[in-house]
C-alpha cells in the first residue's frame, strides 16, 4: 500500500514540471527561509496543555475543544486551504483512515484559516467525515506556535496562480499555519506531535493510529 508521503512526492516530482523556472525558484526560496527560521522547532509539542479554542464549523455551530475531548481523544490536523493539492491529498488520506480513528474513540477535526464557505466546498468535494474549522486569521494556529507570514514574492505568486487569498482567508491573505496534526488526550495533554515547515510533508494515518494505540 502506498503510503500518504509517497503519494505527496510522487505528485509533487510531476508538479515540479509543470511550473515555470521562475516560480520554482521563489516557491523553493520561501520554503527554505521558513525552514532555516526553526520555526517548526518552537511549535508546542509532546507534553505541552493544548490551546482551546472554539472555531466554526462548516454547519455553522461553533466546536470547542473541551467538549470533543469529553468524549474521547482528539486528532487535531491543521492544514493551509483546499486550494493547496498537497492539503486535498492529505485530507483524502485522512477520510481513508476515518473509521480506524473512530473505532479507537477517537474525534478528527481539520482547522484551516479560510472562511466556512470555502471549507464546506472542500468537505462536499471530498464528502468527508470529520469537522473542518475556520481560524480566521489563524488565532489558534498563533497559540501552537504554527502561524507565519508568507513572504511578499511569494503571495504574489499565489495571487497570479488565482488562489484568492485575500477573499478565503477572509482579509488575512499571508498568514498560514504550518502543516501540522497533534493527537491530544482526554485531559488535554498533547500526546504525540507531526509539524513540518515542507507543506509538501504531512504526517502518516498509521502514526496517527499508533498514537492513540499507544495512549493508556
Amino acid at each position: 500500500m502506498t503510503t500518504l508521503n509517497a503519494e505527496l512526492r510522487t505528485f509533487y516530482e510531476a508538479r515540479q514540471q509543470q511550473i515555470p523556472a521562475e516560480i520554482r525558484e521563489i516557491m523553493q526560496r520561501a520554503s527554505q527561509e521558513l525552514a532555516d527560521s526553526g520555526q517548526a522547532d518552537r511549535v508546542l509539542t509532546v507534553g505541552a496543555q493544548a490551546p482551546r479554542f472554539s472555531l466554526p464549523s462548516t454547519t455553522g455551530q461553533s466546536l470547542a475543544l473541551e467538549d470533543l475531548l469529553a468524549d474521547g481523544p482528539v486528532v487535531l490536523t491543521f492544514y493551509r486551504g483546499a486550494w493547496c493539492p498537497y492539503c486535498n491529498i492529505a485530507l483524502r488520506s485522512l477520510q481513508q483512515h476515518h473509521d480506524a480513528i473512530a473505532a479507537r474513540g477517537a474525534r478528527l477535526v481539520a482547522v484551516s484559516p479560510q472562511i466556512p464557505d470555502e471549507s464546506l466546498s472542500l468537505a462536499e468535494k471530498h464528502d468527508l467525515a470529520f469537522d473542518v474549522l475556520s481560524d480566521i486569521g489563524s488565532d489558534t494556529a498563533k497559540q501552537y506556535g504554527l502561524a507565519f507570514d508568507l513572504p511578499g514574492d511569494l503571495a504574489a505568486v499565489y495571487d497570479k496562480l488565482g488562489f484568492d487569498l485575500q477573499r478565503v482567508n477572509d482579509g488575512h491573505p499571508r498568514t498560514l499555519p504550518l502543516p501540522a496534526t497533534y493527537v491530544i488526550d482526554r485531559d488535554g495533554v498533547i500526546r504525540w506531535a507531526f509539524v513540518n515547515s515542507d507543506y509538501t510533508t504531512r504526517a502518516e494515518p498509521a502514526a496517527i493510529i499508533a498514537a492513540l494505540d499507544a495512549l493508556d
